[in-house]
């Protein structure tokens, strides 16, 4: 099996960024100069995927728009000769073949898994949240890539999370995989959702980055729904770890919660310091203040 195809779950209310997600969706708020679903969405591309499946909702119109054609944008660009930024906005929505599934309500993270089914059909898929935003050297989501072409098994990123943080995340109950992988490989054996830092299994988070077969469609088609009616992704995985195998692979890489303020800002100042355009006279910038 080969993995083609990525899910984009985009269909939450952004409430962390009241005021700012009032009327435009959380995905669409700039790190320097970009959304962040674009980071992803070009992670997904970089990995292998050709396939792009974006879960909307009410108020995500802006997404669906950032990339699709803009005539009248592209005409002026090209009236006032201004070449660079067209190549820019041209390669956007040249970038990818992409399909739209609007979620109605949102109903939790395996709801809007399942509502990617039709389109994804009997075929392994990643899932990416735009929130976690990866930096590294060879993407979070290519490196999984090599791990399921050797395991033909479903692929969870992992991170280590020490202290009482570790309360807000899945947590990966695992025993060490074979030698591949540089010892980074985990066989899964259980997962809990948000357990209190005493009752964690291990210090191995689920970062949002997953590759699943479709079997976990049928998984989240037989799973209860939780507390406020939601359909939880993690409820869902830990039935299909009753049907096969799952892994969990220790990424090379540093990951950004842009779904947090301070993570936003953080990123926003990291990503800032590594543009050629931007980063020395922001650094120069920053070594002024009065801190």
């Amino acid at each position: 099996m080969k993995l083609r195809k990525a899910v984009f779950p985009a269909a939450g209310l952004g409430t962390r960024f009241l005021p700012a997600t009032k009327a435009q969706p959380k995905e669409m708020l700039p790190l320097v100069d970009k959304p962040i679903i674009q980071y992803g969405v070009e992670e997904a591309l970089a990995s292998g995927c050709d396939q792009i499946l974006i879960i909307t909702g009410r108020g995500k119109q802006a997404i669906e728009d950032h990339f699709d054609v803009s005539y009248e944008l592209e005409r002026m660009l090209e009236d006032r000769k201004k070449i660079d930024l067209l190549k820019i906005v041209r390669s956007i929505s040249d970038m990818i073949h992409v399909a739209y599934v609007r979620q109605k309500e949102a109903l939790g993270l395996g709801h809007a898994v399942l509502m990617a089914r039709e389109l994804v059909g009997n075929e392994p898929f990643a899932v990416l949240l735009a929130d976690d935003v990866i930096d590294a050297k060879v993407p979070c989501l290519k490196q999984m890539v090599e791990v399921f072409d050797q395991t033909q098994c479903s692929v969870l990123a992992t991170q280590v999370i020490e202290g009482k943080m570790i309360s807000s995340y899945g947590v990966l109950d695992v025993k060490p995989a074979d030698g591949r992988f540089g010892g980074r490989l985990y066989e899964i054996k259980n997962m809990v959702e948000k357990p209190k830092p005493e009752d964690a299994p291990s210090n191995l988070a689920i970062i949002g980055r997953y590759i699943l077969t479709p079997a976990i469609f049928d998984c989240l088609a037989n799973t209860q729904a939780g507390a406020g009616g939601e359909l939880q992704l993690t409820d869902g995985m830990r039935l299909l770890l009753q049907k096969e195998k799952m892994y969990a692979y220790v990424y090379e890489g540093r990951r950004h919660d842009t779904g947090d303020k301070l993570g936003f800002l953080k990123a926003t100042v990291e990503f800032a310091l590594k543009r050629e355009d931007l980063g020395q006279p922001f650094r120069e910038y920053l070594k002024g203040l009065k801190l």
